[in-house]
C-alpha cells in the first residue's frame, strides 16, 4: 500500500521567514478618507484598526471601502462603522502553509501576525509576501534554469510552469458605459480585484481595479459614472503559454498585482493571473519542487 505525503517547496517553512514587519494601522475613529489616503500611500490592501486602549479591533480593506462607496455612506464615516473584527491572525512560528490554508478558508488576502500577546501584531502575512518567497526560493534553487551559469536539462523545459496552468481561467468585463454601481456589483459577486473594460467591438480598452475605485470614492464621482471616466490604461497583458517565472518577474518589478492573459491573438483575453493565484500553486516557477514522497506501509511502519 502507498501513502502518498504532498510535500511543497513550502514545507517546513514558517510565516516568520515570509512575513513583513511593516504594520499600516489607523483608530476607529478616523475616516474613510483617511483610511483610503492610507491605503494609497502605503500600497497595502486592508488596514488594522485600533481601538481606544490602541490595541486591534477590526481590519479595514478595499473591500469594506468599496462596500461603504456602494452603501452611499459619506467619506467622514469613521472606519469603525465599516470594519470587520476581528482580525484574522496567526503566530511567526506557524506553518506558511497552514496560513495559506487558513486564508483561502476564510477568503481573505493576509494574516495579522501577533507577538507573545494575543493583542500585539508584529506583522502581516499576504499572498505576495508567500509569492515573494517562492520567487526568491526559485532563484537560489540549485536546480533553476534561472540561475545564471545554470543549463537547463534535456527535460527541463517541460518541468517549468506556464502562465496557463496558474491562471483563473476566467474574466469578468463591462462595457465602457457601464456606471460603477454595476462594475462594484461584479467585482463583489466573483470576488475579483479587478474587472476589464471593453468598447463596443469586444476589445478590452482598460481596467478598473479595487485601487480604482477607492480613489473615485475619495474624489466623490457619482455611482452613476461611466466606467470609462476612471478605468487605467493600457491593459497589461500576457500570453498564456509564456514561463511563470517571467510574469512574476515582471509583477514584481512593475509592482502590479495581476496580468490579463491572452492566447495567440493579444485581444482575446482568456485568464487573469494573480499573485493569489501563483501562492495557491506553492511552488516556485517549475515542478522541481512540487513532488509527492511516495513510502510503502511496510516501510514507514518500519521507521525505514
Amino acid at each position: 500500500m502507498l501513502v502518498v505525503q504532498p510535500r511543497h517547496v513550502l514545507s517546513g517553512m514558517l510565516v516568520n521567514e515570509a512575513m513583513r514587519r511593516q504594520v499600516v494601522q489607523l483608530p476607529s475613529t478616523a475616516s474613510i478618507a483617511k483610511g483610503i489616503n492610507h491605503l494609497l500611500k502605503f500600497k497595502v490592501n486592508a488596514l488594522l484598526i485600533t481601538n481606544g486602549e490602541q490595541r486591534p479591533a477590526g481590519v479595514a480593506s478595499k473591500t469594506d471601502l468599496i462596500a461603504a462607496f456602494y452603501a452611499g455612506l459619506p467619506i467622514d464615516t469613521p472606519l469603525g462603522d465599516v470594519m470587520i473584527s476581528p482580525p484574522l491572525t496567526c503566530y511567526p512560528d506557524d506553518a506558511i502553509e497552514s496560513a495559506l490554508d487558513r486564508m483561502h478558508g476564510h477568503g481573505v488576502h493576509r494574516l495579522y501576525v501577533t507577538g507573545a500577546e494575543a493583542t500585539t501584531i508584529i506583522g502581516t502575512l499576504s499572498y505576495t509576501d508567500v509569492v515573494a518567497l517562492l520567487y526568491r526560493y526559485c532563484r537560489s534553487c540549485p536546480k533553476s534554469t534561472l540561475r545564471k551559469g545554470v543549463a537547463a536539462e534535456p527535460e527541463g523545459e517541460g518541468w517549468r510552469l506556464r502562465v496557463k496552468e496558474v491562471m483563473t481561467p476566467s474574466v469578468v468585463s463591462f462595457t465602457e458605459d457601464a456606471s460603477l454601481a454595476q462594475v462594484i456589483e461584479g467585482l463583489m459577486d466573483h470576488r475579483f480585484g479587478a474587472v476589464l473594460i471593453c468598447s463596443g467591438q469586444d476589445a478590452a480598452t482598460g481596467v478598473i481595479s479595487k485601487t480604482d475605485l477607492i480613489r473615485a470614492y475619495h474624489h466623490a464621482v457619482s455611482l452613476e459614472a461611466a466606467a470609462d471616466r476612471i478605468m487605467s490604461t493600457p491593459v497589461v497583458t500576457w500570453e498564456q503559454s509564456a514561463f511563470l517565472w517571467e510574469a512574476l518577474q515582471y509583477m514584481f518589478l512593475k509592482d502590479v498585482q495581476r496580468l490579463f492573459v491572452h492566447a495567440e491573438d493579444p485581444l482575446r483575453i482568456v485568464g487573469v493571473l494573480s499573485l493569489s493565484d501563483a501562492a495557491r500553486m506553492r511552488s516556485g516557477s517549475c515542478r522541481a519542487c512540487m513532488p509527492s514522497r511516495f513510502i510503502t506501509a511496510d516501510r514507514a511502519s518500519s521507521g525505514i
